[in-house]
């Protein structure tokens, strides 16, 4: 994308061609899907419909701050509660793609009934290239399956509308800018949420805790780059590992879960580097994780793991 004001009276004329009637929006607050409500809003006015789902694997105050985030934007939206409906589909789902399938599976189904309350089949999505480059088709191999394209049901009422398709994510902050969109610290965050940052068997009390310490570290490296101590990263997070490590609490034996930290840098997400961090930071991260959770977290990694070899989530 050489021009970013070419690409937005090309994307808006393109979605008023495509869409001639009502369409809904899958909104999340991230930055690919803010965009492409904010150009389905421009181009067809009233007739898009923006929802963000809390799928009940959002991060620690994830509604408050999307919501937030929408509004600062101008996007008009609707929120459905549907964390029953996803946590239930995942109980004890321990395989990736299987994980991500369904995952993919329940967005459309729910997706596919506000559809038919409001009278459409079109669905605009803010899918960016590395999404279906990574989930593979033809030649390309599936490096993983990102829920809004494999994770598309074969027989899906939908008509997908992709506007930023054909982007890499440095340039859709490019027409981010461009739109004067409002600057956000907020870090990517993956549209399975902590269901891919749980790597094993998903249940509620894991996503809890999983919660919790991604909590966490975000926290002290919100806290480090305020402090100066480091540039703020690409993404910063906590996975629960499925092992069990054991561990001391006082003078008794503790058998907890493992955590792994994992802080990248990158550009356009197809690439990162694992990002060295001070040694008192990475102290104070594995006493907070643990001391918030005594006896539940008994130990604390930090990958530093670059993509490739490495994803930048754990699955």
């Amino acid at each position: 994308m050489n021009d970013p004001a070419a690409f937005h009276r090309e994307a808006v004329e393109k979605l008023r061609a495509e869409v001639d009637g009502p369409a809904i929006v899958a909104a999340s607050g991230g930055i690919d899907s803010t965009i492409a409500a904010a150009l389905a809003q421009e181009a067809l006015g009233e007739r898009a419909h923006a929802l963000f789902v809390d799928t009940g694997l959002l991060r620690q105050g994830e509604v408050d701050a999307v919501g937030g985030y929408l509004r600062a934007s101008g996007i008009r939206y609707t929120l459905l509660p549907a964390e029953e409906r996803f946590l239930s589909a995942l109980d004890g789902v321990a395989e990736p793609e299987e994980k991500r399938r369904r995952i993919g599976e329940a967005f459309i189904r729910l997706f596919e009934a506000e559809a038919d309350r409001i009278g459409t089949n079109r669905l605009v999505q803010g899918t960016i290239a590395p999404d279906w480059i990574e989930s593979g088709g033809g030649a390309r191999d599936t490096i993983k399956s990102h829920h809004n394209v494999g994770g598309v049901p074969k027989d899906s009422r939908l008509t997908l509308v992709e506007p930023l398709r054909d982007l890499y994510k440095d340039e859709v902050r490019q027409l981010a800018e461009h739109l004067g969109l409002p600057h956000a610290e907020r870090q990517p965050f993956p549209g399975p949420g902590l269901a891919v940052r749980v790597a094993g068997p998903i249940s509620r009390e894991r996503i809890r805790i999983a919660r919790r310490a991604n909590a966490a570290v975000e926290e002290e490296i919100d806290a480090a780059v305020a402090r100066g101590e480091i540039r703020r990263p690409w993404q910063y997070f906590a996975v629960l590992l499925p092992v069990r490590s054991v561990g001391v609490t006082g003078d008794n034996r503790a058998h907890g879960d493992a955590v792994t930290v994992r802080v990248v840098d990158s550009v356009d997400a197809m690439t990162a580097t694992a990002m060295p961090l001070p040694a008192e930071l990475l102290r104070r991260i594995a006493e907070r994780i643990t001391r918030e959770q005594p006896g539940v977290v008994t130990r604390v990694l930090y990958d530093v793991t670059d993509k490739p070899p490495a994803t930048i989530e754990w699955e």
